[in-house]
C-alpha cells in the first residue's frame, strides 16, 4: 500500500495566505494587529503566532515591536505554494446580512475547502454588482490572487467579464445564457411549476407569483417554471413584481388584492417576504388558508416559529455546499469543469397555509 502524503497542517496554509497577501502588496510597512489577523484568517491567537513566528525565521518580518510587525522583504517562493491556496467568494452583501441557508452553505464550504487545503476568503464588493462593474471587478481581481472566484448574487454582466477576462469561477446560482460558467443553484423551475400545480389541484384558478424584480437566474427560472404549470389549464397565473422592501412588498400586495380577479393563493419568493405577506393578510383580518393559501418557494428556520405553520421547500444547504466545492476544487486545480448546471431540488414541507 502507498502511504497517504500528510494533509499540510493550519499553520501551514496561514502562513501560504500571508505570503501570498505580502506578495500583492496589501499591506505596507508593518502588518496589522494579531486580533485583525486573526479575523481575516479565521484562526486562534496561539496559531497565529505559530505563522507569524516562521515567517519571522524566513526573515519575512520583523519581531514585535510596539505591538506591531514590521515588514522586512516580500516573501520568496520558498515555503510558498505553487499557486493560490485561496478561494475567493464574491458577494453584494455582507455575511449578516446573508439569508439563513446561504449562511450555512458558505460555512460549510469553508469546511470543505480547509479539508482540501484551500481558505475561503469573502470580499464583500457592492460596486462590482452595478451596472457597469468592470472597473471595481479589474481593480478587486488585480489586488487579489485567488486560484478560483465563488459568485453569489452575481449579474449576467459580472459573469461576462469573468468569461471575457478568461478567470476560473462558479456561480452559486444561476448563470446567464451562453455565458458557460459552471454553477450550482435550487431548481426553482421545477420547484414553482410543482407549487402552482399542487396550488391548482387544490381548487385554486387565481394564482400569483410574488417575485423581486431582479435579474437574478434563480428569479427568471422561477416565473419560466410558474408559468409553465398553466400551460393545459384554465387557471389565471399572474406574476407580482417588487422591489424587495417591506413596503414594497405590502404595496404589490395591496394591488393584487385590488383586482377584479384577485388571487386566492400567493407562491412567495424569499423567506423574509413571506414572512411579510402572512402577517399583512393577517392584520388585514383574513384567515389562513380559508381566504388565502400561501406557499414559500424558501425556507429557513424561523418559518418553524411563524403561526400557522407555512407550506415551504426546503433544500439541504450541506448538499449545496458539497456540490458547489466539487466544482470549485476541480477548477482551482486543473483549470477547467464541467459546464452543465448542477441543480438540486427542494423537499415540499406540508403546513397549514394550503
Amino acid at each position: 500500500m502507498h502511504a497517504v502524503p500528510p494533509r499540510p497542517s493550519l499553520i501551514t496554509h496561514s502562513a501560504d495566505f500571508l505570503r501570498e497577501a505580502l506578495l500583492r502588496g496589501e499591506w505596507q510597512g508593518v502588518l496589522p494587529s494579531e486580533r485583525t489577523l486573526c479575523t481575516r484568517l479565521r484562526i486562534s491567537r496561539p496559531t497565529l503566532r505559530a505563522v507569524l513566528t516562521q515567517l519571522e525565521r524566513e526573515g519575512v518580518i520583523g519581531a514585535v515591536v510596539n505591538k506591531r510587525r514590521q515588514i522586512l522583504a516580500a516573501p520568496t517562493t520558498r515555503g510558498k505554494s505553487a499557486s493560490s491556496r485561496m478561494i475567493a467568494l464574491l458577494t453584494p452583501v455582507p455575511q449578516q446580512a446573508m439569508p439563513p441557508f446561504v449562511l450555512f452553505w458558505v460555512d460549510a464550504l469553508r469546511e470543505l475547502l480547509t479539508e482540501a487545503g484551500y481558505q475561503l476568503e469573502v470580499h464583500v464588493s457592492p460596486h462590482c454588482f452595478t451596472a457597469k462593474p468592470a472597473g471595481g471587478l479589474k481593480k478587486l481581481t488585480q489586488r487579489v490572487t485567488a486560484a478560483a472566484w465563488v459568485m453569489f448574487r452575481s449579474t449576467p454582466v459580472m459573469q461576462r467579464w469573468f468569461v471575457e477576462q478568461q478567470l476560473p469561477a462558479v456561480i452559486a446560482g444561476s448563470c446567464a445564457d451562453g455565458m458557460g460558467l459552471p454553477s450550482v443553484d435550487l431548481d426553482y423551475r421545477a420547484t414553482c411549476r410543482h407549487a402552482a400545480t399542487m396550488l391548482m389541484q387544490k381548487g385554486h384558478r387565481r394564482i400569483a407569483l410574488l417575485l423581486p424584480d431582479s435579474a437574478h437566474g434563480g428569479d427568471v427560472d422561477s416565473a419560466q417554471g410558474f408559468r409553465e404549470a398553466f400551460a393545459t389549464s384554465d387557471a389565471v397565473p399572474c406574476v407580482v413584481q417588487h422591489h424587495e422592501t417591506v413596503e414594497q412588498v405590502i404595496e404589490s400586495l395591496n394591488e393584487a388584492l385590488k383586482r377584479k380577479q384577485a388571487p386566492t393563493a400567493f407562491l412567495v419568493a424569499r423567506t423574509i417576504h413571506t414572512l411579510t405577506v402572512v402577517t399583512h393578510l393577517l392584520r388585514l383580518g383574513h384567515k389562513l388558508p380559508r381566504d388565502f393559501a400561501i406557499v414559500s418557494r424558501d425556507d429557513d428556520a424561523f418559518l418553524d416559529h411563524v403561526v400557522p405553520k407555512v407550506t415551504r421547500y426546503s433544500a439541504d444547504a450541506a448538499k449545496f455546499a458539497k456540490r458547489l466545492a466539487r466544482l470549485v476544487l476541480e477548477l482551482a486545480q486543473t483549470g477547467h469543469t464541467s459546464t452543465k448546471p448542477v441543480r438540486l431540488m427542494p423537499d415540499l414541507r406540508r403546513g397549514e397555509t394550503v
